[in-house]
C-alpha cells in the first residue's frame, strides 16, 4: 500500500500468528516486510530513544562527520536521525546482514531523497573495515552476535571512531536477581499485549528467538565497554529489561 506522500506503507506484523512457529528467528524478507510495525510494537520507547540519540550526537559530532549503523535493519534509525541533525551535513551509512533490509532501507533513502547522504550496504558487521567516524550506532545488535567475539568486535569499533567519537549502544537485558527479571520480562508481555499481540504471538515468537538473541546484564554490557577502551561509558535510558548506553572515545 502507497500514498502520494510516502513509501510504501510497513505491513502489520502478524507473522507469529501461526499455531507453531517453523524454526529460528532469521531477518528475511518475510520479516523485512513487517519489520518497522514490529518495531513500533516490540521495542518499548523506541522513538524516544533515537530522539535522544540525536540530542546525544548533537552535541559530540562535528559537521560532515560519518556516522555508522550497524544493524541498521530498514534505516529507520538513520533517516530519523538524519532529518533531525540535518545542520550537521553528516554522512550516514547503515550495514546489515540482511539483503532484505538493506534493499527496503535503499527504497526508503530514494523516496525520501536522501540517497546522496545515506547510503545502506549488505556486509557480515562482525568483519568491516570502515574509515574514521564520529559515531556508531548499534541498536538492539550486539545481543544476536556471539557472546563470544563481542568483546574484540567492541575493540574494532573504538578503532573505527575518531577521538571524542561516540558509540550509542541499545540492548535488551537480563536482570541478576531472577525474581526482578521474572517481573521485568512479565511488564514487556504486558507491553506486547497493549500493542495488540496475542498469546499465542508472543509465545511463538519468545521460542524462535530462544539462542538467537542472547541478552546479558546491564553491568556486562558495560564491562565489555569500558575492556573495549570507552573509559567514558555510561547507560542514559532504561525502560525495566530495555536499556541504551553512550560511550566516548577518550580524546588525544
Amino acid at each position: 500500500m502507497k500514498d502520494n506522500n510516502g513509501p510504501p506503507a510497513s505491513q502489520k506484523d502478524e507473522i507469529f500468528r501461526e499455531q507453531e512457529w517453523p524454526g529460528k528467528f532469521q531477518f528475511n524478507r518475510r520479516v523485512a516486510e513487517v519489520f518497522d510495525d514490529m518495531l513500533k510494537r516490540s521495542v518499548p520507547c523506541y522513538s524516544q530513544v533515537i530522539e535522544m540519540t540525536a540530542r546525544i550526537l548533537e552535541k559530540f559530532l562535528i559537521s560532515g562527520d560519518k556516522v555508522y549503523d550497524l544493524g541498521s535493519s530498514t534505516g529507520t534509525t538513520l533517516m530519523e536521525l538524519a532529518r533531525r541533525l540535518e545542520h550537521l551535513k553528516l554522512k550516514f551509512t547503515g550495514f546489515d546482514n540482511s539483503a532484505a533490509m538493506v534493499e527496503k532501507a535503499t527504497l526508503k533513502a530514494e523516496i525520501y531523497s536522501k540517497k546522496e547522504r545515506l547510503k545502506f550496504e549488505k556486509k557480515d558487521i562482525t568483519d568491516l573495515n570502515l574509515n574514521q567516524g564520529g559515531a556508531v550506532i548499534l541498536n538492539y545488535t550486539m545481543q544476536f552476535i556471539r557472546p563470544e567475539i563481542r568483546e574484540d568486535f567492541l575493540k574494532k569499533i573504538y578503532g573505527f571512531l575518531r577521538p571524542g567519537g561516540v558509540l550509542v549502544m541499545s540492548e535488551k537485558v537480563v536482570v541478576k536477581d531472577p525474581v526482578l527479571n521474572n517481573e521485568f520480562v512479565e511488564f514487556y508481555h504486558d507491553f506486547k499485549r497493549s500493542m495488540g499481540y496475542s498469546e499465542i504471538e508472543i509465545s511463538n515468537k519468545r521460542e524462535a528467538l530462544e539462542n538467537v538473541l542472547i541478552p546479558l546484564t546491564a553491568e556486562e554490557n558495560l564491562a565489555l565497554m569500558k575492556r573495549a577502551g570507552f573509559n567514558t561509558a555510561y547507560p542514559f535510558f532504561q525502560w525495566f529489561n530495555f536499556i541504551s548506553f553512550v560511550g566516548i572515545k577518550k580524546r588525544e
